[in-house]
């Protein structure tokens, strides 16, 4: 699991008397896109209410706070920053009250064009309230030509960039894809209700069932008469485009995203990884979790024995999620051990996921070393990350990026281990059963979906 941030994460029931209560299970399921903040909205048909609190859903959202809010639709969100600071203000759903009345808003991705929007609305005397770029929408969706439409199409069309988005109003709920389906998001029956959900797992933990994924360049509207669906912008302005990192590394593997199991794709990723880079050793492990079901792929495919070689602290944040970089270093020290047994004195693979900066790889290597291995090998089941995110990922710099600087070798040295391979990106291809042309892996070699120009690469400032 690397040192890197995760997106953030969405749920939302319609038509449920207990559909808050839903929406913070179904957070709890997706926790792990983000920790720095969860947030409830709810209506009831006339006003909407909302919660939000920094940290864990367990700390942000108190169960007191679900008995205020018996209503039959609500939506939720927990984040992580990619634009805009880590604060209560930036938390979300972001609920205004403008000419239609209220909404509340929730955002998963990045809009590339967010810091020009701003900039013209700020020039014509708009005031912002925080530093998120889910503001620009609500912004856009006070215009007057926008306010005179009947549907979001037109604001829609306006942006730039990823975003996977739920609105809420008091009429209805609305989830929204946009044109490269660089995000998930699923939609899902629940009794007579419905369910929108960034990963599948989270409509399991509330008994959903799935539908279908949202498809890209797709708004979905729900209310009292049921779904409508439509496409807000041309089909030749539709190029899906989903992040495969999203199979590699984010998505939680009990999750279906793409119309892939997660963990199924990464068994293959790791089955591959033994085709392509074979070395004699005694023991296979993983670094949990994010390297557990590749580790399995490589185990089968090359007969070396899997065992436990990492013991996870679960009751430690995750690091990535932490902002300061010398607290992630510590925390890596409490939230795992190596397992003396399984390593001491013999030659250990270790499958990991992926390695961005590599710092933290480096101290988890280090533990091994403590424990007593006597060689270490690592896989990683995807290519080298040479180029930055512009999409919703928090690697917006080349020069954070270690393989972006260093060779494979000055790598190896780095992390003081005795062999260090990755999957190439024809091997990491061929894992899934949609298109190859359907991902976007710019991340690794530099194919972007959309131009890539000065305003893509600042979308905005981070304050």
């Amino acid at each position: 699991m690397s040192d890197i941030r995760e997106h953030c994460g969405l749920f939302g029931v319609y038509g449920c008397d207990d559909a808050a209560e839903r929406v913070y299970y179904g957070l709890y399921s997706l926790q792990h896109r983000g920790e720095e903040s969860a947030g409830i909205a709810s209506t009831d048909g006339k006003d909407i209410i909302c919660y939000k609190g920094m940290g864990l859903v367990s700390d942000a959202l108190k169960p007191q706070t679900l008995k205020s809010l018996k209503n039959p639709v609500a939506i939720g969100h927990v984040r992580y920053s990619t634009i805009g600071s880590s604060n209560i203000g930036n938390a979300q759903p972001l609920v205004v009250d403008y000419y239609k009345g209220k909404v509340a808003v929730a955002h998963n991705g990045q809009l590339t064009n967010a810091k020009r929007l701003r900039e013209e609305f700020e020039a014509n005397g708009s005031i912002f309230h925080t530093t998120s770029d889910t503001e620009v929408i609500v912004h856009l969706m006070a215009k007057p030509l926008h306010m005179m439409q009947k549907n979001l199409s037109l604001l829609l069309q306006q942006l730039r960039g990823s975003f996977s988005l739920l609105f809420l109003t008091p009429n209805e709920m609305v989830g929204v894809r946009d044109p490269h389906g660089f995000r998930p998001l699923a939609l899902g029956k629940l009794n007579a209700g419905y369910v929108l959900a960034s990963e599948t797992c989270a409509m399991d933990q509330v008994g959903a069932e799935y539908i279908r994924d949202v498809a890209p360049g797709e708004a979905v509207y729900i209310d009292k008469d049921g779904i409508r669906s439509e496409y807000y912008c041309p089909q030749n302005q539709i190029k899906p485009a989903f992040c495969i990192f999203e199979l590699v590394y984010f998505a939680r593997p009990d999750s279906r995203i793409y119309g892939e199991s997660v963990h199924i794709f990464r068994k293959k990723l790791g089955a591959k990884l033994a085709e392509e880079s074979r070395v004699d050793a005694d023991v296979v492990i993983s670094v949990p979790e994010g390297g557990n079901s590749a580790a399995i792929g490589y185990s089968h495919a090359s007969g070396i024995p899997l065992d436990r070689g990492f013991i996870r602290n679960h009751y430690v944040g995750r690091t990535f999620i932490l902002p300061e970089q010398d607290r992630r270093h510590r925390i890596v020290e409490l939230k795992l051990n190596a397992l003396k047994e399984t390593v001491e004195g013999k030659r250990v693979i270790v499958i990991d996921d992926s390695i961005v900066r590599g710092t933290t790889s480096k101290s988890r290597f280090g533990l091994l070393r403590k424990a007593g291995a006597k060689e270490i090998h690592v896989k990683i089941s995807c290519p080298p990350h040479r180029y930055p995110c512009y999409y919703g990922i928090d690697f917006q710099k080349k020069g954070e990026l270690i393989a972006a600087n260093s060779s494979l070798e000055e790598i190896r040295r780095f992390l003081h281990i005795e062999s260090l391979s990755y999957l190439s990106v024809d091997g990491m291809m061929s894992c899934t059963t949609q298109p190859r042309q359907s991902f976007c892996n710019a991340c690794f070699t530099s194919n972007y979906p959309t131009p890539v120009d000065e305003e893509t690469k600042n979308p905005c400032e981070k304050k």
